[in-house]
């Protein structure tokens, strides 16, 4: 009789397992299926044949659309030692940075957990318990009873819902991968961007301080001039206005200094205060490169960053509408459990004390109140915002690129004008003077050439500080500063 059992049993795993295996088979043979829309790049609406700005550089600059341009360590080409070793300290130690980073080790995770559900789950246990049954003294029962076991589920994916999350998943770790690079753009550009800004105000204060001493050196000239009946007393009145007037500019610009030193020093992940020892003394602007290239408009979309990591974005999330449509699909699982129970231990592994169960199992959402169908339109929505943002994106960047070229073209004719007119004033201040010993003019002339002179310095200082930030903001705008550096 035993022997009939085992064999029916025997008869029944067998037609179990054969189940087992065409289910499998199915799994296998449409395992390509997957649905939902299949990811194509997208195209921007509309890519401008060149650069409107570049047509109207300067000649004086040596530019070029034609060539591709070198931006893999763009910000070399100022040939300043220093803002080299900001730059490098910045990559090594900027809070921002380490953020994307991290962002990206859960991106990676991510794909790690999306995988998981294409393999069979197995959970396994064991218990063991002491039973007791209350009653008279007599019969009093207290038994123990082991038990130990696993449970097996293997969902397949056949309309590829899993494989859509991995896809997205993947195309998110690319998105991460993206961010780290804008950031790197970001960060280089930023250190870049306060530290001209820095060497501009120590520029402006030691143009400052040396119109103070000529006016001081005046003022002297004039109180004594006044006290040997020379000269009046608004003369003399007049050179302190300038003095002082000149002096109440300098704390200002000592107060743009400490705010530059502060920012960059929290650029680089560290206190405030930090590189002031480091960078009070005074610099001279960064010098522009000698030659300037801004490529051609279509190679903007594959080196922008930003542009890049909105790419991904849409990636992801069109694979994220063939998980929801997948949901509108039955759902096949391959299922499997065996245990073992025995109230004594040395019996506990016979084959009398198991139980087992395998076999396919299926499940059909038929009715979710609509939830399903949302679920794809939202999914849907999220795709269309993607692609939206996406050419967003790509239009900004050409307007990116162009505000620097024209700023940079309009900078070079005002620095150009504004040299022009501090050598004249030079050469005004130099001619009052003489003209004001030798008693043919009064002091007020002095006054204003020596004016006019302080301002075209200070006015052609910040051009020269404005010049280099443009061409910072053209390699900002061009996506430069990543190609080395994210492994």
């Amino acid at each position: 009789m035993l022997s009939d059992m085992s064999e029916v049993t025997a008869m029944n795993i067998v037609k179990k397992l054969y189940v087992l295996i065409a289910v499998s088979l199915l799994s296998v043979i449409v395992s390509g299926c997957m649905v939902g829309p299949e990811y194509h790049p997208p195209q921007p609406n509309a890519v401008p044949p060149e650069w409107a700005g570049a047509s109207k550089t300067v000649s004086e600059q040596p530019f070029s659309t034609a060539t591709a341009p070198d931006l893999t360590k763009w910000w070399r080409q100022f040939n300043d030692p220093v803002l080299n070793e900001l730059v490098e300290e910045a990559i090594k130690t900027n809070f921002d940075l380490q953020i994307a980073v991290a962002r990206l080790r859960q991106g990676r995770a991510l794909i790690g957990i999306a995988s998981g559900g294409l393999w069979p789950s197995v959970t396994t246990s064991a218990s063991s318990q002491l039973s007791h049954t209350a009653g008279t003294t007599s019969n009093n029962l207290e038994r123990d009873l082991y038990k130990a076991g696993f449970d097996a589920v293997w969902e397949l994916d056949l309309f590829g819902g899993k494989r859509r999350s991995i896809e997205s998943a993947e195309a998110n770790v690319q998105a991460a991968i993206e961010n780290i690079r804008d950031v790197y753009v970001s960060l280089i550009s930023e250190v870049a961007l306060n530290y001209t800004q820095l060497r501009g105000f120590q520029q402006e204060i030691v143009i400052a301080q040396k119109n103070l001493k000529a006016q001081r050196h005046n003022a002297e000239i004039t109180h004594k001039l006044l006290e040997a009946g020379f000269s009046s007393a608004l003369d003399a009145a007049s050179a302190d206005a300038d003095v002082a007037s000149t002096e109440s500019q300098i704390p200002v610009l000592e107060t743009s200094v400490r705010q530059s030193i502060y920012t960059l020093s929290v650029l680089l992940g560290q206190p405030p205060a930090a590189l002031a020892e480091r960078l009070f003394p005074s610099g001279s602007i960064p010098v522009m490169p000698n030659e300037i290239s801004a490529g051609l408009p279509s190679e903007l979309l594959r080196r922008r960053p930003d542009i890049r990591k909105c790419e991904a974005q849409l990636h992801a999330a069109t694979a994220q509408i063939g998980v929801a449509v997948a949901q509108l699909f039955p759902s096949f699982s391959l299922t499997g459990s065996s245990y073992w129970n025995s109230n004594m231990l040395r019996t506990w592994w016979n084959y009398a004390s198991s139980t087992f169960s395998v076999g396919p199992s299926v499940s059909w959402p038929i009715f979710q109140g609509g939830a399903i169908i949302s679920n794809v339109h939202l999914q849907e929505a999220l795709r269309d915002e993607a692609f939206i943002t996406y050419q967003k994106t790509v239009i900004a960047a050409f307007q990116d690129v162009e505000n620097a070229l024209i700023s940079f073209d309009n900078e070079q004719k005002r620095r150009k004008s504004l040299n022009d007119a501090t050598i004249a004033n030079a050469k005004a201040v130099e001619l009052s003077l003489q003209l004001y010993t030798a008693g043919q003019i009064n002091f007020l002339n002095v006054l204003i050439a020596e004016r006019s002179l302080y301002f075209s310095e200070d006015a052609l200082v910040q051009s020269e500080r404005n010049t280099t930030l443009d061409i910072i903001a053209l390699y900002k705008a061009l996506g430069g500063g990543w190609e080395s550096m994210v492994p």
